[in-house]
């Protein structure tokens, strides 16, 4: 079983993504799913102002919460990761995305 989980964690280190430490309050992260598109801007203490995707349906843009981090879809996360290829976010409300298949992030110096 661990020879398994090391190897998970080897694989995930090298897919393209971002994590929490890099990203800073004000900048933007936009994330592509398999099904929807979310935005995500980074406020202050570690909490971020999600909409698109499931929030956008139900009414929620501009929704305050914390990422919990990244999942294979089981119980096992990464939670220094806000977003990875072919992983799926979980937010702080336990909701996850379908997997990602892009990541772009905008930092806050660069947006008008």
């Amino acid at each position: 079983m661990k020879l398994l989980l090391d190897k998970i964690i080897e694989v995930s280190e090298k897919l393209p993504q971002i994590k929490k430490r890099e990203v800073k309050p004000g900048d933007w992260v936009f994330v592509k799913t398999m099904n929807s598109t979310y935005r995500i801007k980074a406020d202050k203490n570690k909490e971020y102002i999600i909409s698109g995707g499931w929030f956008e349906k139900n009414g929620l843009n501009n929704f305050r919460t914390n990422i919990n981090g990244c999942t294979w879809g089981g119980s096992a996360i990464k939670t220094d990761v806000l977003a990875a290829c072919g992983l799926s976010i979980e937010f702080g409300n336990r909701l996850k995305t379908s997997r990602i298949k892009k990541i772009i992030v905008l930092p806050a110096c660069c947006a008008n």
